[in-house]
């Protein structure tokens, strides 16, 4: 019944029947992060992992907590989206003057990973941001950051 329905017609559905924060934003984060899965695909990466690297090329050296905390993730996640990226050699882990300090940064290797598909995730980024407007745009990035900031004070 709903698979049939036209999608403007699914949206304002769900709106109205679970007016929830979390279920309409995790359901958002699925699709999304289906749609740049598939953008990201011709360049070996999933979004997850473009991230990743992203997020490390411009820390440089991190320390596990800190990116994970910088991602709202904990450890355990942290370290098994890692994994794959660690296999594939384009990040290197390293231990820190503590032994249980990890360091972590993107590896040569992932630069270039990151380079190869930086045109794939510009090209779906920009197809959202034009669709939506500059002004739309920001204004859902200031709302997601103000959600952020009223779950964070928790």
């Amino acid at each position: 019944m709903l698979k049939k329905a036209p999608k403007k017609d699914l949206y304002e559905f769900v709106r109205q029947t679970v007016p929830c924060v979390g279920f309409n934003t995790r359901r958002a984060t699925r699709l999304i992060t289906q749609y740049y899965d598939k953008a990201l695909a011709p360049a070996g990466l999933r979004s997850t992992q473009y991230s990743l690297l992203s997020a490390l090329s411009m820390m440089g050296e991190a320390l596990m907590q800190d990116l994970a905390s910088m991602l709202a993730t904990d450890r355990t996640t942290l370290t098994r989206n890692l994994s794959p990226l660690l296999k594939m050699g384009l990040i290197e882990v390293s231990a820190g003057s503590d032994r249980r300090i990890r360091l972590i940064k993107i590896a040569p290797k992932g630069i270039s990973a990151l380079e190869r598909a930086l045109p794939y995730w510009q090209k779906a980024q920009s197809r959202i941001v034009d669709s939506l407007g500059a002004d739309n745009w920001d204004q859902i990035m200031r709302g997601l950051h103000q959600i952020s900031m009223i779950i964070e004070e928790n």
